[in-house]
């Protein structure tokens, strides 16, 4: 069981790391750029994703700024 735990403990450290914000934006990411292909076609993430991925840096500014 032990080994499960620290399964567990090393990939939440290396997805999370340092942000949890920045491990949601990824997601988000991900997940936007799927649905605009599935939905808007091949050429909408193009501009979906970059835009979210400047959406995630800008929320994390704050958190970064305070240390």
């Amino acid at each position: 069981m032990k080994w499960l735990v620290a399964f567990g403990a090393f990939w939440y450290d290396f997805i999370v790391g340092d942000s949890i914000v920045l491990a949601i934006g990824g997601v988000a990411t991900l997940v936007l750029g799927y649905l605009a292909v599935r939905t808007m076609g091949e050429a909408a993430p193009q501009v979906i994703m970059p835009a979210v991925v400047l959406v995630t840096l800008l929320a994390s500014l704050p958190l970064w700024a305070r240390r």
